[in-house]
């Protein structure tokens, strides 16, 4: 009874000394800040009492099981994960433990600067330009990102409009789309019908004459034309 009551009261201190919240204060201003988790998804570092915790997907607090030296235990992604400073750029970088011992650690997320944001970020608040050049950037990445595909911006476009009631955001998404899918009739046709719902009848005309000039089948664009058009 005596070994059982010891080995659980090792047990304990084992898992006790893992979780321990006490860190570095150089280790926790060093790792704090917005990693990129994906081409357009952000995770967030913040330190409280002394100990850090990460935001991410809607969770506010999670609280990773530090599971050995500089390995930590996030529950909600099922990783360990460690933090390093990639040499190659100089910058901060979460990083998934290999779960195999033949295979190598690699820079997974980087930590961002405070004046960078993701290019949904940018389209959000008002940042046209900025958030062309990084969408345009994913693009030139990763050609089959679901993140830039047509009918992704396209619902999203109409999601803002007809949900959310807001014409200026839905027209930037729609004039984003265009930007980046200048070969589809599809996307003048969205944004010219943004355009008209939101009272700006001659930009709305020469976007339906841009998707008229890609297909010239597309009846309701011919239908506005000819009502609007003269």
């Amino acid at each position: 009874m005596k070994m059982k009551f010891f080995s659980c009261a090792l047990l304990l201190l084992f898992i006790c000394s893992c979780g321990s919240s006490t860190e570095d204060p150089a280790f926790l201003n060093d790792i704090s800040g917005r990693y990129l988790f994906n081409a357009d998804e952000e995770l967030e570092i913040y330190i409280e009492n002394d100990s850090w915790f990460m935001k991410w997907r809607g969770a506010t607090k999670i609280k990773p099981l530090k599971v050995g030296d500089g390995v930590y235990f996030v529950k909600e992604m099922n990783e360990k994960i460690q933090f390093r400073k990639n040499p190659t750029d100089n910058k901060y970088y979460i990083c998934l433990v290999p779960k195999t011992d033949d295979s190598q650690m690699a820079y997974d997320f980087m930590k961002l600067e405070k004046d960078e944001f993701t290019a949904s970020y940018y389209l959000k608040n008002g940042q046209f330009n900025k958030a062309l050049e990084a969408y345009k950037s994913i693009k030139s990445n990763d050609s089959l990102s679901p993140i830039i595909e047509e009918a992704h911006l396209n619902r999203m476009g109409y999601r803002v409009m007809n949900n959310e009631k807001n014409m200026v955001h839905a027209i930037s998404i729609f004039k984003l789309n265009a930007a980046l899918h200048p070969e589809s009739d599809n996307v003048y046709d969205s944004l010219g019908e943004a355009l008209l719902r939101n009272g700006d009848t001659l930009e709305s005309i020469t976007n339906y004459k841009k998707s008229l000039e890609i297909d010239s089948g597309n009846r309701r664009a011919q239908q506005i034309v000819e009502k609007y058009g003269n």
